[in-house]
C-alpha cells in the first residue's frame, strides 16, 4: 500500500517524464484530495485543471495495494457537454497507462451505443465520464445502489456552466443520493471562469459545505489574453445589429488563411451556418478544410470535426458554444468571436481555446456586428485586465426537477419518504423545502393533486411496503425517455434520401418549407424532398441560395458586470481623443450623438424625446441589458398610463429601450424620477406586464420536465401544437382549480427571476435614483436610438426590405 507522500511523488514523476512542471495549485489539489477533502478548483483554461484531479484519483488505486482485479466503479467525471468526453477520456487514459493503473476509462452519454451500455452494466469501468442526464438514467436502473456502492470520487467539470441552470440542480440531486449510497465519497468541482466561487462551492456540496473542511483552490496564474478588434475601414454613424459582422469578412479572411487552425465562434447556430456559407463563397480553396459544429449536427459528425481539427485535417471550424469548453493541451492557433458575447466569462472561455496550454498568451479576434459593439470590444479588454467575472445565479426550489428526480428513484428501487426528504433538504436548491411542500409533491406523484386526481395517467407512483414505487412498465419507459431539463422545440431528423443522418432541425422551421425549397444545414445546401414519419428527407442542392434555419432561444442579455465596464468605456469615449483603437474608430459616431443629443456619463441617465411621422418616441439608455430593459420599459409605460390613459409600442436592446405612442407622452424633468422609483416594484411590474401569458410560456418547459406531458417516442414525437395545447390546458386547470399548485407558482417565480431579472431590475432602478437624469429633444433620431428603432422594424419587415429601408433612413438622418 502506497502512502500519500508516495502517491504525490508518483504524480510528480509523471509530470517530470512529460517534461512538465506542476503548478502550485495542482500540488495543492493533490494534497487536498488525498486528505479526503471535498473542494472546488478554479484555474484558467489551459492550465492543467484536468490532471490536478485525474492524477490523485487514478493513483488512489495504489492505496489498496495495486490489486489488478476489476474493482467496480470508482470515479465519476461529469461533463456538461458530450463534445468534451472523448478529450477527457483520451487525457485520463494516457495518464492511467503511463502510471500503470489498470483501470478502464469509459464514456456513457446519449451517444454511447446501447450494446456498449449493456456491456458496461455487466462489468462497470473504474472511471466513467458521463453527463448529468446519463447519470440520472443510471439512477433509474434497478440495483443502482450496488453500482455506486464503491464509488470514491465525483468530479463535476466546468461547474460554472452547470451551476446557473436546472442541469446544475440535477447534479445536486444526484449527489444527494450518491452520498447516501457511498459514505466515502469525495466531491470536487472544476471551473475556469467564475466570480462567486464560495457560493458555487456551497451549491455543489450542499449541507456538507464547511469553510474549514472544504478546499477552495484558486490558481495564482494570470492567463494573458490578447484582444484584437477587427475594425471596419469606415464607421457607420447609424448602426444596427447584425449589419456589420458579415461585411467584415474581408478582414476575417486573411486571419483564417494565415492561421494553421481557427475556431470561429458565433452566438447562435443560425449565424454559424451563415458564416460557413459566406466563408466558402469568399475563400473557395478552404472547401474540404472547413466545417461547421453546433448542437443540432449529428453526434458522429461533431466527433469527426473535433478529431479532424486536432489532427490538422481541418483548418477552420465555425462553431457555437458547443466548442466553448475543452480539456488541456489540445490547442488551436486562433480564435475569432463574431458579435458581442455579452459576458466576460464566455469571452474568456472562448479566448482560452487559443494556444490552450500553460504559460502561453491566448489571442482572440473580435468581430463587431454593428458600430456600437466596438465599445464592447474595448470593455472586454478592460474587464479581462481587471479580472472582472460574472456570478452565476443558482436555481432554487425547482419543483419540476424534483418531481422528475423522485420518479427516477421510484422507477428504480423505490424511495423512503423521510430518508429522501432529509437527503433533499441538505441540497442548496431545496434547503428551504418545508414538510408541507414535500407532502404536496408526494401527493402530486401519487394522486395527481387536487386538480388532476380524476385522471389515472397522472397517478404515476404507488406506495407499497412503505416505499414509493413505479410499477407500470409504460410509465417507467416514458419516464426514462424524458429524463433531462433541456427543453426545446420538437426536433425532426434530417436525412439524405439515399441514407445518412445529418442531425436534427426544429419542427417550427421545417413546417415553413415546401418540397423543392432549399436551406443551409450542417454546412451543406440541401433541397427538401419530403417529410415522412417525422424525418426530413433531403437531397444535395447546387443552388447558392437557401433559407437559414432558426433555432429556439432568444438573444443573450448583457451581463451586469460587463455593463458596468461598458459604461466606463462610454464615459471615456465621450471625452474624445482616446488612443484605444475601438474608441478612436467610433469617435465620429460619438461626436454626432453629442451634437444631436448627449453622450451620458456613467453617473447620468439619458432620455431622448423625439417626434416623428410614426408618433411620439421616448428613448431611454440605462445600458443594463435586454432583459432588464424589457421590465423597465413595461414599468415605465404602465406608470405613464396612470398619469394619462394611453398605449405604447415597446422595443429594446442591450443599451436602451423605446416607448412609442400616438399621443404626446406626459413627463418632464420634475416628474420623470417617479417613473423609475423602485417603490412598489413587484406590484407595478405584475400589473404592467402580462405575467400570466409569460408564466404560461414558462409553464410549457416546467410541465415537460415534471413529466406532465410526454414529448413522444424516438422518431415518433408528438406535434408541437399537441404539446402546447396540453400544457395550456393544464395551466388553466391549475389556475382555476388549484392556484396554490407548486408548479404553477414556480412558473411565475421563474419569470420574475430569470426573464425579468427582478433583483437586477431593482438594483438598476436604485442606481438611477442616484443619477442625474438628462432629457433631450433631438430633431432627428440619434446614433444611439437608431439600432433600437431598427429592432422594432425588424419584426415587421423581411431582411432584404429592411436593409433597403434602413439605408434610406440612414442617408436621410445623416443630412444636417
Amino acid at each position: 500500500m502506497a502512502t500519500k507522500q508516495e502517491i504525490q511523488a508518483k504524480a510528480q514523476q509523471w509530470f517530470d517524464q512529460k517534461g512538465w512542471k506542476p503548478f502550485p495549485f495542482q500540488k495543492e489539489t493533490w494534497r487536498a484530495y488525498l486528505n479526503n477533502k471535498n473542494g472546488i478548483l478554479n484555474a484558467p483554461t489551459g492550465s492543467g485543471k484536468t490532471y490536478a484531479l485525474a492524477l490523485p484519483i487514478l493513483l488512489t488505486h495504489f492505496e489498496s495495494g495495486a490489486n489488478r482485479e476489476k474493482s467496480g466503479l470508482q470515479a465519476l467525471w461529469i461533463s456538461p457537454i458530450r463534445a468534451l468526453t472523448k478529450e477527457i477520456q483520451s487525457a485520463v487514459n494516457k495518464a492511467a497507462q503511463d502510471l500503470e493503473v489498470p483501470w478502464e476509462i469509459a464514456i456513457r452519454t446519449g451517444d454511447t451505443p446501447a450494446k456498449q451500455k449493456k456491456q458496461q452494466q455487466q462489468s462497470w469501468p473504474e472511471f466513467l465520464i458521463t453527463t448529468p442526464e446519463s447519470l440520472h438514467l443510471m439512477l433509474a436502473q434497478k440495483n443502482y445502489s450496488r453500482t455506486f456502492r464503491n464509488l470514491k470520487a465525483v468530479v463535476v467539470d466546468e461547474w460554472h456552466e452547470l451551476c446557473g441552470s436546472k442541469r446544475g440542480v440535477q447534479v445536486e440531486l444526484a449527489l444527494s443520493r450518491l452520498k447516501a449510497v457511498s459514505s466515502k465519497l469525495r466531491i470536487w468541482g472544476i471551473s475556469a471562469t467564475i466570480g462567486n466561487m464560495q457560493e458555487t462551492a456551497q451549491v455543489l456540496l450542499g449541507a456538507d459545505y464547511s469553510s474549514a473542511d472544504v478546499s477552495e483552490i484558486r490558481a495564482d496564474l494570470k492567463k494573458d489574453i490578447e484582444v484584437i478588434t477587427l475594425l471596419p475601414d469606415t464607421i457607420e454613424k447609424f448602426p444596427w445589429a447584425g449589419h456589420l459582422g458579415i461585411k467584415l469578412l474581408y478582414k476575417v479572411a486573411p486571419v483564417l488563411q494565415s492561421s494553421k487552425s481557427t475556431l470561429l465562434f458565433t452566438n447562435t447556430r443560425s449565424q454559424a451556418e451563415i458564416w460557413y456559407q459566406q466563408i466558402i463563397d469568399r475563400i473557395p480553396e478552404l472547401m474540404g478544410q472547413i466545417a461547421v459544429h453546433h448542437g443540432s449536427i449529428d453526434g458522429k459528425t461533431r466527433a469527426w470535426v473535433e478529431q479532424a481539427l486536432h489532427s490538422g485535417i481541418l483548418k477552420v471550424v465555425v462553431c457555437t458554444s458547443s466548442l466553448d469548453l475543452g480539456v488541456d493541451f489540445r490547442p488551436v492557433e486562433t480564435v475569432i468571436q463574431v458579435g458581442g458575447p455579452k459576458g466576460v466569462n464566455r469571452f474568456m472561455q472562448r479566448a482560452g481555446r487559443s494556444r490552450h496550454q500553460p504559460g502561453t498568451t491566448s489571442r482572440i479576434y473580435f468581430v463587431p456586428t454593428h458600430s456600437l459593439e466596438l465599445l464592447e470590444g474595448a470593455a472586454l479588454r478592460l474587464a479581462i485586465k481587471e479580472g472582472v467575472l460574472e456570478h452565476r445565479q443558482p436555481y432554487v426550489r425547482s419543483f419540476d426537477v424534483l418531481i422528475q428526480y423522485l420518479v427516477t428513484l421510484a422507477v428504480s428501487e423505490g424511495f423512503d419518504r423521510s430518508q429522501v426528504y432529509q437527503q433533499i433538504k441538505k441540497t442548496y436548491s431545496y434547503r428551504s423545502l418545508t414538510i408541507e411542500e414535500w407532502d404536496q409533491v408526494l401527493d402530486f406523484l401519487v394522486t395527481g393533486g387536487p386538480a388532476l386526481n380524476a385522471y389515472d395517467e397522472y397517478k404515476k407512483v404507488l406506495v407499497k411496503d412503505g416505499l414509493f414505487r413505479v410499477e407500470s412498465r409504460r410509465i417507467a419507459l416514458r419516464h426514462r425517455l424524458s429524463i433531462g431539463t433541456i427543453v426545446g422545440d420538437p426536433v425532426m431528423e434530417v436525412r439524405f434520401v439515399s441514407g445518412g443522418r445529418l442531425g436534427t432541425i426544429e419542427e417550427s422551421f421545417v413546417s415553413k418549407l415546401k418540397p423543392g425549397e432549399t436551406f443551409w444545414f450542417s454546412g451543406r445546401n440541401l433541397q427538401l424532398y419530403r417529410i415522412k414519419d417525422m424525418k426530413v428527407l433531403v437531397r444535395r442542392s447546387k443552388s447558392t441560395k437557401g433559407m437559414i434555419p432558426a433555432w429556439m432561444g432568444g438573444r443573450m442579455p448583457l451581463s451586469s458586470q460587463l455593463a458596468k465596464v461598458l459604461k466606463r468605456k462610454l464615459d471615456e469615449a465621450s471625452e474624445g481623443g482616446s488612443k484605444e483603437s475601438e474608441l478612436a474608430k467610433i469617435d465620429p459616431l460619438i461626436a454626432l450623438q453629442q451634437a444631436r443629443s448627449r453622450v451620458p456619463r456613467k453617473d447620468q441617465l439619458l432620455i431622448e424625446a423625439i417626434k416623428s411621422r410614426e408618433g411620439y418616441h421616448i428613448f431611454v439608455f440605462p445600458f443594463q441589458g435586454r432583459f432588464v430593459h424589457e421590465g423597465m420599459a413595461n414599468l415605465m409605460a404602465y406608470r405613464l398610463s396612470l398619469v394619462k390613459p394611453m398605449s405604447f409600442s415597446i422595443a429594446m436592446s442591450d443599451y436602451g429601450f423605446e416607448l412609442l405612442s400616438d399621443q404626446p407622452i406626459p413627463f418632464d424633468k420634475h416628474t420623470v424620477g417617479t417613473l423609475f422609483s423602485p417603490e412598489h416594484l413587484l406590484r407595478d411590474i405584475q400589473t404592467s406586464m402580462n405575467l400570466t401569458e409569460m408564466a404560461r410560456r414558462k409553464f410549457r418547459e416546467i410541465a415537460t420536465i415534471a413529466g406532465l406531458v410526454f414529448k413522444g417516442y424516438p422518431n415518433k414525437p408528438h406535434p408541437q401544437k399537441h404539446l402546447q395545447s396540453s400544457t395550456q390546458l393544464l395551466f388553466e386547470v391549475f389556475q382555476d382549480y388549484h392556484p396554490d399548485n407548486i408548479l404553477l407558482k414556480q412558473a411565475f417565480q421563474e419569470v420574475m427571476d430569470f426573464q425579468l431579472e427582478e433583483q437586477r431590475l431593482r438594483q438598476a432602478l436604485e442606481q438611477i435614483v442616484g443619477q442625474e437624469i438628462i432629457i433631450t429633444q433631438p430633431q432627428k433620431f440619434t446614433p444611439f436610438a437608431f439600432p433600437i428603432l431598427v429592432d422594432r422594424l425588424r419584426e415587421k419587415i423581411s431582411y432584404e426590405k429592411l436593409e433597403d429601408r434602413i439605408k434610406k433612413m440612414a442617408l436621410q438622418l445623416e443630412k444636417v
